[in-house]
């Protein structure tokens, strides 16, 4: 389980990209222990004869790596498992104050930085509105909320603050057709190096993504762990966009930017040629609602807790799952993957909808020689993003790729 990047080129990874300050007693752990620390992390608390098994590790080399990592506070132990023969077993699980982690979402409507647990509990959250980010806001919002999560933080903890993870759309210049959205600040975005400019503040690496790989690296890292290695992976945000998962690593390409789907062109109902961005971005069922006269926040604000007006919203949700079932069809021709995942800043409601209605799109395509994959919806949620770039250091630092061997 690793959000490495997997590109063309090894020496050129986009998914994960350090800045050039910092170390602290949160860093770089051995190859070994991040194993150890992986495993836990999927299987949840596992004694260490079964960690043995696994590894193929001897028993007191294992004994010597947890020992190790429970010195550090970055394991801790459970309550024994009373057999029928023999001493109980003991289960070593993750100890949630054993790091830090910090994500900054940047999207089209709003910034928000989260602060996470080695388990991935969210705890502290900021967020900014705006009307379109420019990079001189993003930095000083970031650098504020940054110090305040710090001052917040134990003295102990802070020096376990591991990282910041950055995830934003790329090609920030390039977006949208409203007139608000070319702002000439928008321009800016072009020769701005956003994680070096806040690197520069504080004393811990700096990580930046793509913002849909980020929100597929955090349903690598942080969802249900019944997921296949390979799986397509949709987010649903004020644009829709993509993330693929190959043999348990987020692979973002050469550029950084693979499985972008919402550049996918596809064919409406009335047989015009769009691309996917146009038909099943939430920026698209606001232009219905705003058509209809109704109150839009609710699309970003409301959407868990205020139903969505009917109407509009099946109209979104059927031209949405027509364009979803095309762009599946063809990532499975390219990259044959048998499952795909949707999530989004929608509702749980709003999400198994989307994915009945795609599900039912894809019965009625017919592409011999092709098995049409499973759709399944994902399971984090609106915070996929924000908890997408806190994964990054985490990955980064702590995690390898599940299929990494060891020898002891």
């Amino acid at each position: 389980m690793s959000l490495a990047a997997r590109t063309q080129d090894d020496k050129d990874p986009r998914i994960a990209r350090p800045g050039a300050r910092g170390s602290n007693q949160s860093g770089m752990r051995a190859h070994n222990e991040r194993l150890v620390l992986s495993m836990i992390r999927q299987a949840g608390p596992i004694p260490k004869a079964a960690i043995a098994r696994m590894t193929g590790l001897s028993a007191q080399a294992v004994s010597v790596i947890m020992r190790a990592l429970e010195t550090d506070g970055f394991l801790k132990k459970g309550e024994p498992v009373r057999g029928k023969v023999g001493q109980p077993s003991v289960p070593m699980g993750l100890n949630s104050d054993g790091a830090f982690f910090l994500g900054l979402k940047i999207g089209r409507r709003s910034s928000e930085l989260v602060l996470t647990d080695f388990l991935g509990q969210v705890k502290g959250r900021r967020r900014q509105t705006h009307r379109h980010p420019t990079p001189d806001g993003v930095v000083a919002f970031a650098n504020e909320a940054i110090g305040g999560f710090l001052d917040q933080l134990p003295e102990a903890h802070r020096a376990r603050v591991a990282g910041l993870g950055i995830a934003l759309p790329f090609r920030l210049w390039d977006w949208g057709e409203s007139p608000d959205a070319k702002s000439p600040d928008l321009e800016d975005w072009r020769e701005r190096d956003i994680a070096a400019d806040i690197g520069r503040s504080w004393d811990f690496p700096v990580y930046l993504c793509n913002d849909a790989s980020a929100a597929c690296g955090a349903e690598l890292v942080f969802g249900e762990q019944n997921k296949p290695s390979d799986f397509l992976y949709v987010y649903v945000g004020y644009f829709v966009g993509g993330g693929l998962v190959l043999d348990n690593t987020v692979y973002t390409g050469k550029s950084g930017n693979a499985a972008a789907l919402g550049s996918m062109p596809i064919t409406t109902k009335d047989g015009s040629l769009r691309q996917l961005v146009d038909v099943a971005s939430l920026v698209t069922l606001e232009a219905m609602l705003l058509h209809q006269g109704h109150d839009t926040d609710m699309v970003w604000d409301r959407a868990d807790t205020c139903p969505l007006p009917r109407d509009p919203l099946n109209i979104w949700l059927d031209q949405a799952a027509n364009g979803l079932a095309q762009a599946i069809v063809s990532s499975a021709c390219l990259i044959d993957v048998r499952t795909v995942l949707i999530d989004g800043w929608i509702s749980p409601e709003m999400r198994a909808e989307l994915v009945l209605r795609t599900t039912r799109q894809l019965q009625t395509l017919t592409v011999p020689g092709i098995e049409i994959p499973e759709i399944r919806p994902g399971t984090i949620g609106r915070d996929a993003r924000s908890l997408g770039a806190a994964s990054l250091p985490l990955s980064d630092r702590f995690l390898v790729d599940h299929k990494a061997y060891l020898k002891g």
